[in-house]
């Protein structure tokens, strides 16, 4: 009896359970390939096709093709559809987190610069508000799991979460009442001349929509300012928010002539003795350094403090001052 020959194992991986595979038609002749795509395959955007063919989930006769590329029919396409960044944009994943405060009701975080608070565009993944999720999964019944005010991408510091539905009507509540106190640390350039009140509407940038600016008929906005320090170049100062607008801080203080150090939006060109050290700096150099609210279940003050973070620290002992001045 005839021995059978072994058969080789097959080490490909199996194939995806939502794979698509059509046959282009005739009458697609002379498309484009993500144009004929999108009409064999109308369930999904021309951008997220476009996107797919890009990455290499797409594939001509078992051949990667770019967008451009002409079909003729009768080719077999297949694709590897991916979820949408969007619908898992909330999902819970396990994140470091900073919590300098929890309880039943709220929690305080203490942000590092660099991280996204709420999902977006080009940031669907690894924000503070998927890290929440999965710390506490009881938010994902909350508006924006729970978070009532936000900091910037690049700015650090404190920042209140609500753990219930009570607790976040309460945290609202106050911030539109201006009676969350929040003050920030930050370094301007320039010497700011002394202590300020800045009250100036603060509305999207009338050419550059990305940007915010001081214009008429903005949204109120009250930044109250109190210099800590001068340096050379610069001013270290403390801002206290009566308003939350969006990049208030950094439009305010570029209103006045002093943009803060590192800033990529609202940048201001550092002179002087230090300006190749300001210059380096790779964020806009702002902290929220205290936060003082209210108990949402007994009232009583709460009042909470972060230690600038290594970075200004450092780049203030470099320009001379001690880092526990503010």
């Amino acid at each position: 009896m005839a021995s059978s020959s072994p058969v080789e194992p097959d080490y490909s991986p199996p194939p995806s359970p939502l794979l698509r595979r059509v046959v282009v038609p005739r009458e697609s002749a002379g498309l484009r390939l993500d144009q004929a795509l999108a009409r064999l395959l109308p369930e999904y955007s021309r951008n997220r096709l476009a996107r797919w063919i890009r990455d290499g989930l797409v594939r001509v006769d078992g051949a990667a093709r770019m967008a451009k590329d002409r079909v003729w029919g009768g080719e077999t396409v297949e694709v590897e559809p991916q979820p949408d960044p969007q619908e898992t944009a909330y999902a819970p994943e396990r994140l470091p987190m900073a919590i300098v405060y929890e309880d039943n009701h709220i929690l305080v975080l203490d942000k590092p610069a660099g991280q996204v608070v709420h999902p977006g565009s080009g940031n669907w993944q690894g924000t503070l508000a998927n890290a929440l999720l999965h710390h506490a999964p009881a938010l994902a019944g909350l508006p924006r799991a729970g978070i009532v005010h936000r900091l910037d991408k690049d700015t650090s510091g404190l920042l209140v979460v609500a753990k219930t539905l009570c607790a976040h009507a309460h945290l609202t509540r106050e911030l539109a009442a201006r009676r969350v106190r929040r003050e920030y640390v930050a370094l301007a350039l320039g010497e700011v001349a002394g202590d300020r009140v800045i009250e100036a509407p603060i509305g999207r940038h009338p050419v550059h929509r990305t940007r915010m600016a001081v214009v008429e008929g903005g949204k109120p906005a009250v930044t109250h300012i109190r210099v800590l320090e001068r340096l050379t170049g610069c001013t270290l100062v403390e801002c206290r928010l009566e308003t939350g607008r969006t990049h208030q801080i950094r439009v305010h203080l570029h209103s006045i002539g002093h943009p803060l150090v590192g800033d990529p939006t609202y940048r201001g060109t550092p002179k002087g003795r230090g300006a190749a050290l300001l210059a380096a700096f790779p964020r806009q150099a702002l902290h929220a350094a205290r936060l003082t609210l209210a108990h949402p279940a007994d009232g009583r003050e709460l009042r909470f403090e972060s230690p600038l973070p290594a970075d200004l620290a450092t780049l203030l002992e470099r320009l001379g001052t001690p880092a526990n001045r503010a």
